[in-house]
């Protein structure tokens, strides 16, 4: 009996995970705990208010200006599987400062509330659905925003830095802008994925003179909405814009922050090749006024939320850039600085910057969408 007593306390023991020792069953416990975080946000009705906290001390005078100065409406790409495990998170971090925000759906919803628009679902309809969505806007909101931004529904924007971009534009010059790649159209083509903004002369012309015409904009619909729409903006006489800070950093991306400031050694992945503009890895890659990341997971959504708008280093006071001057129509900021990063933030040799990189520009664009999870328009 005793012997017994004794091997049954030892199985106890043994089987027992210990989270000092045991990584793998720390690791269990956090998977767990994060599906059922998941579980909860993505399918409880409850508004998550636990970032609704105030900041009294805090000055967002310059940032109500530029809200009422700079006027944006987002419109997001979702889908009915997606209303309630992506989009309903959008809607309650970034997504409620812009001036204006819509759900671009092929099912209505009234908790978001949604567009229902009549295009089926799915990858081979994206080019469709971009184009109904404008259509949708120009229609009914044309004269009540100054820009019109587009973003996927696990796109995390800081829509006070995109209003600083936009600033000195005037909403009349024909530009668009977003992270800007370079093969397949001459002046380059906005990634879908990180969104692009379009002003509203840009707006007009593509509705107005260029869906309508398959000179201009491909009739019918394609995977690879971003190409098409950069195809259509260069058609129509629309520049694409420089979205870099005055260093010359990125300010929208298409991958999470980490893939950016931590990127991987493997040169031969196809994005380093699209790359419009060359970039310094590590924090060097993107501005302190970064805009847009994508492939956001709903959670990390809020972290961002917190991080940027609620954690403070205690002593820093951080004053407001001053705004730069207004620019005339069709008038546009000048280049950044063309210079080796002076810091040592960057994580390569300075002499990258300096490089160019070469592309094959008949790449078949199905073979890199094939390479991913996601459609080819998510991904770039």
């Amino acid at each position: 009996m005793a012997g017994i007593i004794v091997g049954c306390c030892l199985i106890k023991i043994f089987n027992t995970p210990l989270a000092i020792d045991g990584f793998d069953s720390y690791s269990d416990h956090i998977r767990q705990n994060s599906h059922r975080s998941s579980v909860h946000n993505d399918e409880s009705g409850s508004e998550l208010d636990v970032l609704s906290h105030d900041h009294p001390y805090d000055n967002s005078s310059v940032a109500d200006q530029l809200k009422k100065d700079v006027r944006v409406l987002c419109w997001v790409m979702t889908n009915p599987t997606n209303h309630k495990k992506k989009a309903r998170h959008v809607k309650r971090t970034w997504g409620k400062r812009c001036n204006i925000l819509l759900f671009m759906s092929s099912a209505e919803d009234d908790e978001l509330p949604t567009v229902k628009l009549d295009v089926e679902e799915g990858r081979p309809n994206l080019w469709r659905k971009v184009k109904e969505a404008f259509k949708y806007v120009y229609k009914h909101h044309y004269n009540d925003a100054d820009w019109f931004y587009k973003a996927d529904d696990d796109t995390y924007a800081v829509i006070e830095n995109l209003r600083y971009m936009l600033y000195p534009y005037n909403p009349k010059t024909p530009v668009h802008f977003g992270f800007k790649f370079k093969p397949y159209v001459k002046q380059g083509y906005m990634s879908g994925g990180s969104g692009y903004v379009l002003s509203r002369e840009a707006l007009r012309r593509f509705v107005v003179e260029g869906i309508p015409n398959p000179k201009m904009c491909l009739p019918g619909t394609v995977v690879n909405e971003d190409i098409e729409i950069g195809k259509c903006m260069e058609n129509l006489n629309v520049t694409a814009g420089d979205s870099r800070d005055y260093n010359g950093r990125g300010r929208m991306f298409p991958f999470i922050p980490e893939h950016h400031l931590l990127p991987s050694n493997d040169k031969t992945f196809w994005y380093w090749s699209y790359m419009f503009y060359k970039t310094d890895d590590g924090l060097d890659c993107c501005s302190d006024n970064a805009i847009a990341f994508h492939y956001v997971a709903p959670q990390q959504m809020y972290v961002m939320d917190y991080l940027i708008y609620h954690l403070k280093p205690y002593g820093i006071v951080r004053e407001p850039i001053r705004l730069p001057d207004k620019l005339s129509v069709g008038e546009f900021m000048p280049p950044p600085k063309e210079e080796p990063a002076d810091t040592n933030e960057d994580s390569i040799d300075d002499e990258d910057r300096r490089n160019t990189t070469h592309i094959d520009t008949n790449t078949n664009t199905t073979a890199r969408a094939d390479n991913d999870n996601n459609n080819a328009a998510e991904v770039v």
